[in-house]
């Protein structure tokens, strides 16, 4: 199946190595303009490389550290003025953190939901109204089987990532009657 994306704009948090890469490859070989957003300028500038060189649409990258509300809007702001909005939003970035639940500081937990929670709250938040108005939009949250069943010693991880299963719900019912899609991607 050949599925074209031809005019589309994707915004994929995460890209610039692994899942978040392969789907901004997937896209810019679908036709579509793609932006990355990674914290390491020079993984960026690589994978900006090679997703160039699939002869898709524009490709944009984007230096930020989306665990800050700062690091989310220089994201948006940058790819929407390079490439002028986005189609498609692809909440990708995290790393796995886990451990034993007694063992896990306040500043773990904070830093893991700013990552995988807070970064899909805001990303969203900015898509969202112009999805809206041109009532064409989608959003895929990445998570993993843990959001659905956790085990033993998968905190914080699991836990971001269940309240990601939840926001995922919450934006499928409020974007359905503007035709914005909102799914979840559950790894593992």
């Amino acid at each position: 199946m050949d599925i074209r994306l031809d005019g589309r704009v994707a915004l994929v948090t995460g890209g610039s190595k692994g899942l978040g890469l392969a789907i901004a490859k997937a896209f810019a070989g679908s036709g579509a303009d793609v932006a990355i957003v990674a914290r390491r300028p020079e993984a960026l500038e690589q994978a900006k490389a090679g997703i160039a060189a699939l002869g898709g649409g524009r490709v944009h990258s984007v230096a930020a550290d989306i665990a800050t509300a700062d690091g989310v809007a220089t994201a948006f702001a940058s790819a929407t003025a390079a490439l002028g909005r986005i189609d498609i939003l692809v909440n990708n970035a995290g790393v796995s953190s886990v451990g034993p639940f007694g063992s896990l500081t306040d500043a773990v937990w904070q830093a893991d939901l700013d990552l995988k929670l807070f970064a899909a709250i805001r990303a969203a938040r900015l898509v969202l109204p112009q999805m809206k108005e041109r009532r064409w939009g989608r959003i895929i949250n990445v998570l993993n089987i843990g959001a659905k069943a956790p085990r033993a010693g998968s905190a914080p991880t699991t836990v971001s990532r269940a309240a990601g299963m939840a926001l995922t719900k919450i934006l499928a019912g409020e974007g359905a009657p503007y035709n914005v899609l909102v799914n979840a991607l559950l790894v593992g």
